[in-house]
């Protein structure tokens, strides 16, 4: 992403000028707002030049492109791989990640067009793989109804990955699009434990919630798994505590439940170190020999907790996904019309793997 040339209008800084090392005064507005949900968060409005963005090759992702209408995130995750992300724009990746926003305010219309291109030849596109496209920004901003318009008027397949409850607010865009393209819906929820949640993710909605969220989808026909990540150890790694989130997951009604243990990339790293140092720094040592050899955990520790996770997720009647499984969902069988006095068809299914 470049600043260049992304002005939306002239910029309005907060605090009387605006860092042109940063980004210049002629390419980005930057707004804050007075109010209790936004206080102390910055947003800087561009006007992205492509918004439909490749997976480098070398990636982990299970995908090949991704659409991403913010870059920082509100939720604050101490262990977002993403911050890293914010040093290419000169940000900070602490706290600069959970509080400088920036917002691609074209985006809809973008990918609209760009979904128009005999180019684009109707791939599948992951949302929410790199920050969340529905946190608190988005409340404000509403960009996601006309990503997932888009998305449905081109038939294209997606999915979305998602730690907020404001996806509720698309239920009818979703359905929309599940009748016509492969639609997949999966909501992030690593543990239960409330104490844990308070200083890991302090900006996102409680873990009951987000599976507050799931239900709701399910009761709705969506169907909706749930990405178990991250684990992370020594902290939410006890076979208790795995058997208590994996029962909640359940009784949420998950399609499915993908463990993944926390991983600390370059500029995550750094962050949640220090968190940790903070909060919980007997346990400094035991990660720094844990994530010795780089930013994942070893593979017998991989291993172990999939296992763990995947017999708990059968014995509570819930499919584990397993890695290199197609993203995209069969295509529904033919519906007949229902017969004169009989209820209509169930709705449509939606899944993320």
């Amino acid at each position: 992403m470049r600043w260049e040339n992304l002005t939306v209008e002239p910029a309005q800084p907060a605090h009387g000028r605006a860092d042109a090392a940063l980004f210049g005064a002629d390419a980005v507005t930057t707004r804050t707002f007075d109010t209790p949900e936004f206080r102390g968060i910055t947003f800087h409005e561009i006007r992205a030049r492509s918004i439909i963005n490749r997976v480098p090759g070398a990636s982990r992702m299970p995908f090949e492109w991704t659409v991403n209408p913010y870059r920082g995130c509100t939720h604050a995750c101490v262990y977002c791989f993403a911050r890293k992300t914010h040093s290419y724009l000169d940000l900070d990746t602490g706290i600069g990640f959970d509080t400088q926003i920036v917002v691609k305010v074209n985006a809809p219309e973008l990918l609209r067009r760009q979904l128009g291109s005999a180019r684009w030849q109707g791939e599948h596109i992951a949302m929410g793989t790199n920050v969340d496209c529905y946190q608190r920004a988005e409340g404000r901003y509403g960009l996601m109804p006309g990503i997932i318009a888009a998305l449905r008027d081109h038939a294209n397949p997606f999915s979305i990955l998602t730690k907020g409850t404001l996806i509720l607010r698309d239920l009818d865009l979703l359905k929309q699009a599940s009748e016509v393209t492969d639609v997949g819906i999966s909501v992030s929820v690593g543990f239960t434990d409330p104490g844990l949640w308070r200083t890991v993710e302090p900006g996102t909605p409680t873990p009951e919630r987000r599976l507050d969220v799931v239900r709701t989808l399910g009761e709705h026909g969506i169907g909706c798994g749930v990405l178990m990540a991250p684990v992370v150890p020594f902290l939410s790694d006890h076979p208790v505590q795995l058997r208590a989130t994996v029962r909640a997951i359940a009784a949420a009604g998950a399609t499915s439940v993908t463990p993944l243990v926390l991983h600390l990339r370059p500029g995550a790293r750094e962050w949640f170190m220090a968190w940790l140092g903070q909060h919980h720094p007997h346990l400094v040592r035991r990660y720094e020999r844990l994530y010795a050899e780089g930013a994942y955990a070893p593979k017998w520790y991989q291993r172990r907790i999939t296992r763990q996770v995947h017999e708990l997720a059968r014995e509570y009647g819930i499919g584990p996904t397993r890695a290199g499984m197609p993203r995209r969902i069969r295509p529904p069988e033919p519906v007949l019309p229902p017969a004169q006095g009989t209820e209509t068809a169930e709705p449509v299914q939606l899944t993320l793997i």
